[in-house]
């Protein structure tokens, strides 16, 4: 079942981006027909996990990236949901810091053995958890700040403040899921 939802998500994501990109190309719009272009390479990214042999992401999850790739390169940058909507950006840190704690937590579940789940400390959990949903954060403020160095001038609108308070807002999405994980350790 998780195959073909990959297949049909990725399929849709891929044409209806591929579609953007020739619109816009048409248009000479550079800097949508480049978010489009994006948009379909992030939109195969999961065609992989159908050469992984255990898959560690429920449905949910596959559900969860294909949201995010969506209000990210469709509503936020095509659809100008960042410049039209202060809380937009924010509200998508916050959403990335859940939904990368989440992917820890299935990480967490496929590459430790249930025995050894239990000899594990709740910081550890804590912390990986954590640290992967700041991991992600940090990692796509660089993607912003080279960006602006390189193609847009546009993702860091406000700067270091920018900046700093998208962080908090995916640091407050990871701290969430990594005391739910903390919490919930037993049942992980």
């Amino acid at each position: 079942m998780k195959h073909k939802i990959i297949i049909i998500l990725s399929l849709v994501f891929i044409v209806f981006m591929t579609v953007l990109l020739i619109f816009y190309l048409i248009k000479d719009d550079s800097s949508r027909w480049m978010v489009a272009l994006g948009g379909i390479l992030v939109s195969a990214l999961p065609i992989s996990l159908l050469f992984v042999k255990n898959n560690p992401f429920n449905i949910p999850i596959i559900i969860g990236y294909y949201v995010f790739v969506f209000c990210t390169t469709f509503l936020g940058s095509i659809a100008n949901f960042y410049v039209d909507l202060k809380w937009w950006d924010s509200t998508l840190h916050f959403y990335k810091g859940i939904f990368v704690g989440l992917v820890g937590i299935a990480l967490y579940k496929q590459f430790i053995p249930q025995k050894s789940r239990k000899d594990i400390s709740r910081w550890v959990t804590f912390l990986f958890v954590l640290s992967l949903a700041v991991l992600a954060t940090v990692l796509w403020e660089v993607y912003e700040y080279v960006g602006d160095l390189t193609f847009t001038h546009t993702m860091q609108r406000g700067g270091n403040k920018d900046t700093m308070y998208d962080i908090i807002c995916g640091l407050i999405g990871g701290l969430l899921i990594s005391s739910y994980s903390s919490i919930k350790k037993s049942k992980l």
